[in-house]
């Protein structure tokens, strides 16, 4: 199920920011209610009547004034508190020396996934294993970016030269959607996220596919494609494992045809998306880095079929 909900939490840290945010909704609910009824009273009961003087004055009432006064101060005390627990649970600090199971690095307008102790490099689709955490650092390459997931937990800004860190967990598998949640430019609207958990054999499966290199065509047009990768400036921007490798101006596409959607899910991933997302990119999603590279249909087709072989 494709959901984005911060009320269905399926991750600890997501459930414990929840929680504390209905306990507070609670309490301010609680306030609310009592101060409107009040003045709602006040100017019922105390109206002016016909014929009625000046009410008497009222100057003061000490055990009142105490009153009112220590009750929200021990609500904002027990607040505070709960808010620490909270910030606690959701952000445990990392030992010295814990290295990162996951790098998420920000671009306009797309995410590049690094799996540091696995050798595997992939783009907007984050794999995770099911009740595992994940140490995870999120970068940006360029302007301040926010990495938010609502189902998973708590936004963490991605701020160019200063690294943050998240624990990245599913209490259970599914597909979760989250977004850039920091205006980052033109595409910040198309700058969205996929996270895939999956029980710990299929994770452990997909990390594995991943760190192979794709067999790459021989003959046909998939082989036609892989020469008009080579030959356009394809090769100057996008990463292949075997081709091309340690360029990240563009996502890198080692695997792309396993991937779902194209553009951070402006388009889904099938020959017809990809078509039209070679034709011009800078009609699908303006602004973006990958220029209109003016291919004809037969250049199209081919590199389609190629990028269509790396699964």
């Amino acid at each position: 199920m494709q959901t984005s909900s911060p009320f269905n939490p399926v991750s600890p840290g997501a459930h414990d920011i929840s929680t504390l945010f209905i306990v507070t909704l609670i309490v301010a609910a609680v306030i609310f209610s009592l101060v409107t009824g009040l003045v709602l009273f006040a100017s019922y009961r105390y109206r002016q009547k016909e014929g009625e003087g000046e009410p008497p004055q009222v100057y003061g009432h000490r055990g009142l004034e105490i009153t009112w006064t220590v009750i929200p101060g021990l609500i904002l005390i027990f607040l505070f508190i709960l808010t620490l627990i909270t910030m606690h649970k959701s952000d445990p600090t990392a030992s010295p020396g814990t290295k990162a199971d996951l790098v998420i690095i920000a671009h306009q307008w797309w995410w590049e996934l690094r799996y540091p102790q696995a050798g595997v490099v992939s783009a907007n689709e984050i794999h995770i294993p099911v009740g595992k955490k994940l140490y995870t650092l999120i970068e940006s390459a360029d302007v301040i970016h926010s990495f938010w997931v609502p189902q998973l937990g708590r936004k963490m800004d991605a701020i160019p030269g200063h690294p943050n860190h998240i624990w990245l967990e599913s209490d259970k598998p599914g597909l979760f959607l989250g977004t850039c949640s920091e205006y980052c430019g033109a595409q910040h609207a198309w700058m969205r996220i996929r996270v895939i958990a999956q029980p710990e054999a299929e994770y452990n499966a997909w990390l594995a596919d991943h760190q192979k290199l794709p067999v790459f065509p021989t003959k046909g047009e998939a082989a036609k494609g892989l020469q008009v990768f080579e030959e356009q400036t394809c090769i100057n921007c996008h990463s292949i494992a075997g081709v091309s490798s340690n360029i990240s101006i563009g996502p890198d596409l080692t695997h792309l045809a396993s991937r779902k959607t194209l553009g951070t899910g402006i388009l889904d991933n099938t020959p017809a998306g990809l078509t039209r997302w070679l034709k011009n990119p800078q009609a699908v999603k303006p602004g973006i880095n990958m220029p209109y590279m003016k291919l004809d249909d037969k250049q199209i087709k081919e590199l389609v079929a190629f990028l269509e072989t790396l699964k």
